[in-house]
């Protein structure tokens, strides 16, 4: 066969080749090639979005900016924080209704807390929580208290009480369990007392057993067992102690003194 038969029709046909043209013949194109003249002034066609479109495309976008967010927000807010693992964690376990660590409700069925540097103790009217750190010693939250715990290093324990009422019992060395409050600073001495804040900041510390020390700005007062001492906000700790003594007829008087008892030296339980 001669190959021009395939470019122009000239030359002699294949019978293959015939055969092909006869059985497509069919499907030939009928149509004038379009000029190349033409094909070259074709534009792309624009697509208008329309209005409604380009509304639902922002609305679409919103909510998915605002579901990413949410997300994130959740995962870091639950995320454990590393700087609130430095240092060992005090346990917290609940001794009626349920107090909250941050976020975390500990109820019956949910066992024991962690407190971590950073983080908050909520008790409620009716929920009241325990914590214990085996190296310090153990502190109970009655109802209606916020503690936070600020720092947990090696030698100085340090917890803010916002308000409310604890009851701590401390065997770690004198000077190493810190209670801040509004208007004062507890240092205990060794080794059981009774520490009240109220929404006013105002606070009231007894000692039950060995000493306490209650200072702010240069100010001090030091509780012994059996005395209570009040402390107000930007005033302090009073310099007037009351000693707890046992009346004629059975109850508990408050003897004042006006003098401060005498610095105590680092004195065990």
């Amino acid at each position: 066969m001669n190959d021009d038969y395939l470019w122009d029709g000239s030359g002699e046909p294949d019978p293959e080749v015939q055969k092909l043209e006869t059985a497509l013949g069919r499907y030939r194109h009928n149509q004038p090639a379009p000029a190349f003249d033409r094909v070259a002034e074709l534009r792309p066609v624009k697509v208008r979005m329309r209005f409604f479109n380009l509304r639902f495309s922002f609305q679409l976008a919103a909510v998915a900016a605002t579901v990413v967010i949410a997300a994130t927000l959740f995962y870091f807010l639950r995320r454990p924080n590393p700087s609130l693992d430095s240092g060992q964690s005090w346990d917290v376990a609940r001794l009626e209704g349920t107090p909250r660590i941050g976020w975390h409700s500990l109820g019956e069925k949910s066992g024991p807390g962690k407190l971590g540097i950073g983080q908050t103790l909520v008790t409620d009217s009716s929920s009241r929580a325990s914590i214990t750190l085996d190296e310090t010693g153990s502190v109970e939250v009655d109802a209606g208290s916020r503690l936070r715990m600020v720092t947990n290093g090696p030698g100085r324990k340090r917890l803010s009480l916002e308000r409310g009422t604890i009851h701590a019992v401390i065997w770690a060395p004198p000077g190493e369990f810190v209670v801040d409050t509004p208007s004062a600073v507890a240092v205990d001495l060794g080794c059981v007392y009774t520490l009240h804040v109220d929404d006013s900041g105002a606070g009231l510390l007894r000692t039950t057993m060995g000493w306490v020390g209650f200072k702010l700005n240069g100010q001090e007062s030091f509780i012994p067992a059996g005395a209570i001492c009040q402390t107000r906000p930007k005033i302090g700790p009073a310099r007037r102690t009351w000693k707890m003594r046992p009346h004629l007829f059975g109850t508990l008087c408050l003897v004042s003194t006006l003098d401060p008892p005498r610095r105590p030296s680092a004195m065990p339980c």
